[in-house]
C-alpha cells in the first residue's frame, strides 16, 4: 500500500537548531557529552516560530535501555521455529515484562546523572516497569541537561504548534543507558486531522488522503452495478473477489470450531472509519447473511467511527480491510482497532498501548509529538484517560498504514520493533503491508547521497514498520491481464507497484539468511551500494497475496481499489484460520510466522511468484524470481497445505 496514511515527514532545508553548549553544574561528574540522537530529516510545512518560554515545563521521558533486547531474535526463534523443541511455549506478559525490564544498575546511573545534575528525589518518576523515567523541569533546564535548543515549530495551514529540537547530547558514559528521550526530535507530530489539505496531500498517520491508502484505477469507469457483478471466477483477472482469493489460494470450506477462543484485529486511524453502508455494499453481494453485521469495535484513545466526512480517502481503507476480513474469516468476529481522536489522531504506540498495558504512556513507550498523550487538553479533544491495557492482543493484528524509514529514528524505530517481538513472544501475529511504490517511497521518492528522500534521488527508501524484523510484511501480487486463476501470478504492476527491499536500520535476521543469500548469489541484482544497503540487513517482504483490482464497497458503491493494504488483511484472515485449527486441537496460535515460513518444512505451502517486478528510482527495481525475492517474499500461500503444517506442530 502506499501505506493509508502514512506519516511522513519531509524536508525544511538546513536550520541551526543547537544552541553553543550550555555549561553543566559544576557538581557533575559527568564531563563529555555525545550526540545521542539527531532528527532523520526535517518536516516539511512547519516552519520555526519563535523559541519558547525558558520557563516552561517540559515532561521529559527518559526511555532506558532495556535487558535482553540483543536476545530477542533467539527468545522468538526458540517459541516460533518448527524445529525447536520450545516451538509454541508462549509467553505471559509478566514475562515478557520481567525479562526486559532495564537493570538497576542502568536505573541507578540515570537517576545518579539526573541529581547530580541538580533533580531532586521529588523531580524524577520511575515507570513501574523501571523502562522509563521522568523528569518534569523547566525548558531552560532540559536544554542545559541535554546540551541543546528548542524551538516553536509552526504548521503553515492549520496554526498548530510543535516543540522540538533538532538533536540532543548526553554523557558518554550514560549513552549505552538510554534509548531514547522524549519530547526532543522525533518531529512526526501530525497537523489536524480537520485540516482539509492534509486530506487532499500526503497525510499523516490517521490522515488518509488521495495520494497514499488503497488506490483507485485512474480514468477508468466506475464497476458495473452490484447486480451485474460476476458471481463466477473468469473474470478475476478484471475483478477479485473474496471467490478469486479462495480458489487462487487453495482455501478451503471454513467452519470455525473455536471461534470463541480465537481472535483477529484489524488496526484503523481515526479519522479513517468503515461505513455500515459500505459493508452491506459488498456483504449483500458476496455473502448476503452477514448483511447488518458489523466489527467487535474497541476505541482506544478517543476514538471514532466517524460518518461525517465520506469519501475515499476516509473510508476505502477501512471499507477494504473489514469487508474482507469478515467474509473471509466468517463467522469468526473481527476486531476493529480503532485509533485516535478527532483532534490528535494516532501513532503506531497508541494501539500498542492499548494490547499491552505496560508499554502504555509514561508506563511504557509514547511519544508526545508522535502519539496522542491523554488527557487531551485541546479544544474538543478526548479528555478522558490513556486506553492501556483495554483489549487483550488479537492472535492476529493487521496494519495497512506505515512510513518511510528515513521519517524515524533508528532508536525510536528498534524501540518501537521490539514491542512488535514482545507481542510475537506472547502469540500474536503482527502483519504490515510493504507499501505500494516498489523500490521507492511516497510520492516516488528516493533518498539522495545523504540519504534524504527526494524526488531525483537513486538509492531506494525502505518503509517501515514492514522493515522491521519482528512483523510479517506483505507484498502484492495480480492475476495478470489475460490469464486465469489457474494460471501463475505475477509482481502486482497496475496502478501500484509491491514495495519490497533492504532496511538502512535493521540487520538481517537469522530465519532469512539462507533465503537472501540464495537471492543475491544466484539473482545478483544489477545495483550496488548506491542503491541498496548491500552490507547484510533486513530484507522485505516476507510473503505477499494479490493487491489488485478488488471489488470494494465504498461511498455506496462498488469500486476497484489496489494496494498491498489490500493483500495485509487477506493473510491475516488466512493465519486466523490457521489458528482456529490448531486452538480446536487444544494448541496455542502461531504468533510469530516468519521463521516457520523461511522453512524447508513450509516451503510447498507457498506458491512461488517468478514474473514481474517492483520498479521505482528509475529502475526496474528487483525481479521476482524462483525462492524468496524483495517483491513478493516467499510468495502467495496454499492455505490447505499451510493449515495442516501448522497443525502438525507442538
Amino acid at each position: 500500500m502506499l501505506f493509508p496514511l502514512a506519516l511522513f515527514a519531509l524536508g525544511l532545508g538546513a536550520v541551526k537548531h543547537c544552541a553553543a553548549e550550555p555549561s553543566v553544574p559544576s557538581s557533575t561528574v559527568f564531563s563529555t557529552y555525545v550526540v545521542h540522537e539527531r532528527r532523520a530529516i526535517e518536516p516539511t510545512d512547519w516552519t520555526i516560530s519563535r523559541r519558547p518560554n525558558a520557563n516552561k515545563r517540559l515532561p521529559l521521558r527518559i526511555g532506558l535501555t532495556q535487558q535482553n533486547v540483543e536476545n530477542l531474535e533467539s527468545m522468538l526463534l526458540a517459541v516460533s521455529h518448527p524445529e525447536s523443541p520450545e516451538y509454541g511455549k508462549l509467553w505471559t506478559p509478566q514475562q515478557v515484562v520481567d525479562a526486559f525490564a532495564p537493570s538497576q544498575a542502568t536505573v541507578t546511573k540515570v537517576v545518579g546523572w539526573l541529581k547530580d545534575f541538580g533533580f531532586s528525589q521529588d523531580d524524577i518518576k520511575i515507570s513501574a516497569n523501571k523502562g522509563w523515567i521522568q523528569v518534569n523541569a523547566q525548558l531552560s533546564e532540559v536544554e542545559d541537561l541535554l546540551k541543546t535548543e528548542y524551538h516553536v515549530y509552526q504548521h503553515k495551514e492549520t496554526g498548530d504548534e510543535q516543540l522540538s529540537c533538532h538533536e540532543y547530547s548526553v554523557p558518554a558514559e550514560i549513552k549505552e543507558h538510554i534509548d531514547l528521550i522524549r519530547p526532543t526530535v522525533h518531529f512526526n507530530h501530525r497537523p489536524s486531522p480537520q485540516s482539509e489539505t492534509k486530506f487532499k496531500r500526503a497525510g499523516g498517520l490517521g490522515q488518509p488522503s488521495s495520494g497514499v491508502g488503497p488506490k483507485q484505477r485512474p480514468a477508468q469507469p466506475v464497476p458495473p452495478p452490484v447486480a451485474t457483478v460476476p458471481p463466477g471466477l473468469i473474470d478475476c483477472d478484471e475483478m477479485i473477489t473474496p471467490g478469486c482469493l479462495r480458489a487462487l489460494y487453495n482455501v478451503p470450506t471454513f467452519n470455525p470450531a473455536a471461534a470463541d477462543k480465537n481472535s483477529y484485529g484489524i488496526v484503523e486511524f481515526t479519522p479513517q472509519a468503515f461505513l455500515g453502508g459500505d459493508l452491506d455494499v459488498f456483504f449483500s453481494n458476496f455473502s448476503p447473511n452477514l448483511v447488518g453485521s458489523r466489527p467487535n469495535t474497541v476505541l482506544i484513545d478517543g476514538a471514532v467511527v466517524q460518518t461525517t466526512d465520506q469519501s475515499f480517502g476516509m473510508n476505502g481503507e477501512s471499507d477494504l480491510d473489514l469487508e474482507y476480513a469478515m467474509i473471509l474469516t466468517n463467522p469468526q468476529t473481527v476486531t476493529l482497532l480503532q485509533t485516535g481522536d478527532l483532534v490528535q489522531g494516532a501513532g503506531f504506540d497508541n494501539w500498542l498501548d492499548a494490547v499491552d498495558g505496560s508499554f502504555c504512556t509514561f508506563e511504557g513507550g509514547d511519544d508526545p509529538f508522535q502519539d496522542g498523550i491523554y488527557p487531551d487538553p485541546a479544544p474538543g479533544g478526548f479528555d478522558g484517560p490513556e486506553s492501556c491495557g483495554i483489549v487483550a492482543p488479537p492472535f492476529v493484528v493487521s496494519t495497512s498504514y506505515g512510513q518511510q524509514e528515513v521519517t524515524i529514528t533508528a532508536f525510536s524505530a528498534t524501540r518501537q520493533c521490539t514491542e512488535y517481538g514482545k507481542l510475537g513472544l506472547m502469540g500474536t501475529t503482527i502483519l504490515y503491508s510493504s507499501g505500494d511504490e516498489g523500490v521507492a517511497g511516497r510520492g516516488g521518492q528516493c533518498l539522495d547521497s545523504q540519504g534524504l528522500p527526494t524526488t531525483n534521488g537513486i538509492m531506494f527508501n525502505p518503509q517501515f514498520p514492514a522493515s522491521c524484523p519482528f512483523v510479517t510484511a506483505v507484498g502484492a501480487t495480480q492475476v495478470n491481464p489475460g490469464s486465469t486463476i489457474s494460471d501463475p501470478e505475477g509482481a502486482c504492476e497496475q496502478v501500484i507497484f509491491s514495495g519490497g527491499g533492504f532496511s538502512n536500520i535493521f540487520s538481517i535476521p537469522d530465519y532469512q539468511k539462507s533465503a537472501v543469500s540464495t537471492f543475491l548469489t544466484d539473482h545478483t541484482p544489477p545495483y550496488t551500494s548506491a542503491e541498496f544497503n548491500t552490507s547484510g540487513s533486513r530484507a522485505y517482504p516476507d510473503l505477499a497475496a494479490n493487491g489488485a483490482n478488488y471489488v470494494v464497497g465504498v461511498d455506496g458503491e462498488l469500486q476497484l481499489v489496489f494496494g498491498t493494504s489490500c493483500a495485509s488483511p487477506v493473510v491475516g484472515s488466512f493465519i486466523t484460520m490457521v489458528n482456529d485449527a490448531r486452538l480446536a486441537a487444544g494448541k496455542g496460535p502461531v504468533g510469530f510466522i516468519n521463521p516457520a515460513i523461511y522453512s524447508d518444512t513450509f516451503k510447498d505451502a507457498f506458491n512461488d511468484i517468478t514474473l514481474g517486478s517492483n520498479p521505482g528510482c528509475n529502475t526496474i527495481g528487483f525481479n521476482a524470481t524462483e525462492g524468496w525475492d524483495p517483491v513478493t517474499g516467499v510468495g502467495t500461500p496454499n492455505v490447505a497445505k499451510l493449515i495442516p503444517l501448522f497443525l502438525a506442530l507442538p
